[in-house]
C-alpha cells in the first residue's frame, strides 16, 4: 500500500531528495512498513531502504539496506546507517544484528515485493540502472507531452512519443529524467518488453497493447 512521497531539494539545488513510504501485509497477516529513497544528481547511484517489523515486540526492529545496480537488475546490502523511521519498526538494527535476526528472510521477501509492486520503486530502479530511452524531438524539448510509451522487445530500449509520430530522428535520454518531468509515467513503468501504452492526454487513462506502435 503506497503511502506518502516526500520530495525536497538536495544541497546546492543539484537534484531532489525523494523518500517514498508504504505499508505491507503478508499472506498470513504479517505487517511491515517501509521507506525507500534516492537523491538525483548524486554519484554513485545508490538508493536506501528501511523495513520495520514487530513494533512493540521483543523481536521487532528496523532493517536498513542500500540498493544498487547489479548486472541487469538491482541488489541489496545491509548497512549500519539508519535511513528512515517507519511505523511498524522497532529499534534500528546494525547490519550484524540484521544478519542474525530470525526474520531476515521475511524482510528480504518484503524488499523484493516492494521493488516489484511499488510504482515509485520502479522509478528508483530506472534511476539506479540509468535506463536509456529515445524520445521524439518534441518530447525531448518539452513541446509535447508523452502520449505513447513503448518498451522495445529488442534490447529493452524505451521509446517516448508525443502527438507527433516518431520518425528517424530522436533524442537519447534517461528514462528517470522523463519521469522527473512527468511523474504520471510511473503508471506504465511495469511494461514488459514488446509492450506499449498510450493515452490521449496527461492524466488520461493508459491503454496497453502487446504490439509496437512506434
Amino acid at each position: 500500500m503506497e503511502g506518502a512521497l516526500v520530495e525536497l531539494p538536495a544541497a546546492g539545488a543539484t537534484g531532489m531528495h525523494r523518500r517514498a513510504f508504504g505499508e505491507f501485509v503478508g499472506p498470513r497477516g504479517e505487517l511491515a512498513s517501509y521507506a525507500f529513497g534516492w537523491t538525483t544528481g548524486s554519484e554513485p547511484h545508490v538508493g536506501a531502504l528501511s523495513i520495520g517489523i514487530g513494533v512493540g515486540n521483543p523481536g521487532g526492529g528496523t532493517f536498513h539496506a542500500r540498493v544498487f545496480a547489479h548486472e541487469e537488475g538491482h541488489a541489496f546490502s545491509l548497512t549500519d546507517e539508519p535511513f528512515a523511521q517507519v511505523p511498524q519498526g522497532g529499534p534500528d538494527l546494525t547490519a550484524d544484528q540484521a544478519r542474525a535476526h530470525e526474520d531476515l528472510p521475511f524482510v528480504w521477501w518484503v524488499a523484493d515485493q516492494v521493488m516489484e509492486r511499488d510504482r515509485r520503486a520502479r522509478w528508483m530502479r530506472h534511476w539506479l540502472l540509468g535506463t536509456h530511452c529515445i524520445q521524439t524531438v518534441e518530447v525531448f524539448e518539452h513541446r509535447e507531452p508523452v502520449l505513447l510509451v513503448v518498451n522495445d522487445a529488442d534490447g529493452g530500449l524505451w521509446q517516448l512519443v508525443g502527438t507527433t509520430d516518431a520518425s528517424s530522428t530522436g533524442k537519447i535520454g534517461h528514462l528517470h529524467h522523463a519521469i522527473d518531468e512527468d511523474p504520471t509515467l510511473i503508471d506504465v513503468l511495469d511494461l514488459p518488453p514488446g509492450h506499449s501504452a498510450g493515452r490521449s492526454r496527461i492524466g488520461g487513462r493508459w491503454t496497453r497493447d502487446r504490439r509496437h506502435r512506434a
